[in-house]
């Protein structure tokens, strides 16, 4: 039986509000923006109960980098969007990947591009999330598809920001981020819960950027006694800008490679169905329900049609589906965009990707994918 104390009715904004605190984050800056403002409207009230700071910034360039700022000074930090807003925040996503500050940015998706449709849902950030920032960066990007997974996936985006010391961006949508759903709380006892490793070093010997076995600097609190320089010039291991060619490559090849060599660890996702499967659905996001019912549906008319729900967008799981593909030659992939998922999923398998695409602000129906199923030979 649940007990009641432990289950609510609440929206996907307002679970990603009350992940954020368990996970340890004490401080919030943000600018309002539809459909996001619910994530701060909720951390103003709730912050300050638990002994946390919220500051309404004047835009979303320097929202981000307050909680740049947050981080260094050794506190867990996020800020929540939607697509104009996460368009301002690029120059210092870039910053904080360069300079590998641990923080959490919500992107809750809107109809672009400008601005698009505002009180509408889209999943048309997916590329902007990885590349939206110039240079070879490293970026972790979550997309949970129900209000409980938004809770999970928010404590885990903290979690990998503080262990890889990357930004992670949780790329709700619209939809999920206004349905209502009960909602059953785990027990704070079964949450993992990840702090940033600190360093043990004296202040005078400490390298903030010192070549680590793990790829993954220790990381020293503002303020704790510890002085050095943070830069978005390339560096060397004191912090401090340099030119040399392979200080440089040094520092870029294993920015890259913190991510790259735990992916394993990072990629998650949940299968159906595909035991017997003659065709896959690949989805994520708020199009994975609509999934799970078409493949439900064509399953009872006897199509044997599995799924890939994708949970953590970036790294994309190529490998996965690359396995998946060496016996399943079609693949659907439903998205609110004209096909970002779609193009990933075609090099992961090789084959040409059935699309089934919304860009009008309406969310993808079963009926929709259940009519691709039946169109695709196979």
């Amino acid at each position: 039986m649940v007990n009641r104390e432990n289950a609510k009715l609440m929206t996907g904004n307002e679970a990603c509000a009350e992940a954020a605190l368990v996970a340890g984050m004490s401080f919030f800056a943000g600018y309002p923006i539809t459909p996001s403002s619910e994530i701060a409207e909720c951390l103003a009230r709730r912050l300050p109960q638990e002994g946390g700071t919220f500051v309404q910034m004047e835009d979303e360039l320097a929202s981000m980098a307050a909680i740049i700022g947050a981080s260094l000074a050794g506190v867990k930090s996020m800020t929540a969007t939607s697509g104009p807003g996460f368009s301002l925040m690029q120059e210092n996503i870039g910053y904080a990947s360069m300079t590998e500050v641990p923080c959490v940015i919500v992107n809750v998706q809107r109809g672009g591009p400008s601005t698009g449709l505002p009180t509408l849902p889209s999943q048309a950030d997916v590329m902007q999330a990885r590349w939206g920032t110039h240079g070879d960066h490293p970026i972790i990007a979550v997309a949970p598809s129900t209000v409980r997974e938004t809770y999970d996936w928010t404590i885990k985006a903290f979690n990998f920001s503080e262990r890889f010391r990357v930004p992670v961006v949780v790329l709700l949508d619209e939809i999920i981020g206004h349905i209502n759903e009960k909602i059953v709380f785990p027990k704070r006892e079964e949450i993992e819960i990840v702090d940033r490793a600190r360093t043990k070093q004296n202040p005078e010997d400490y390298k903030p950027y010192e070549l680590t076995d793990s790829d993954i600097p220790l990381f020293a609190d503002f303020g704790s006694g510890y002085r050095y320089h943070v830069t978005g010039l390339s560096h060397d291991e004191t912090g401090f800008p340099t030119n040399d060619p392979k200080k440089v490559d040094l520092l870029h090849r294993r920015l890259n490679r913190k991510i790259d060599r735990y992916k394993s660890e990072i990629i998650s996702y949940k299968t159906a169905f595909l035991e017997d499967a003659d065709l896959c659905i690949v989805a994520f996001g708020s199009s994975a329900r609509s999934a799970y019912r078409a493949v439900s549906r064509a399953r009872t008319s006897g199509l044997k049609v599995g799924i890939f729900h994708i949970f953590v967008l970036w790294p994309f799981p190529y490998e996965e589906l690359n396995k998946i593909a060496r016996r399943i030659k079609k693949f659907i992939v439903p998205e609110m965009n004209l096909g970002q998922v779609a193009h990933e999923v075609a090099c992961a398998t090789k084959y040409e990707v059935t699309q089934v695409n919304r860009v009008d602000g309406g969310l993808i129906t079963p009926d929709e994918i259940l009519e691709a199923i039946k169109n695709v030979p196979v």
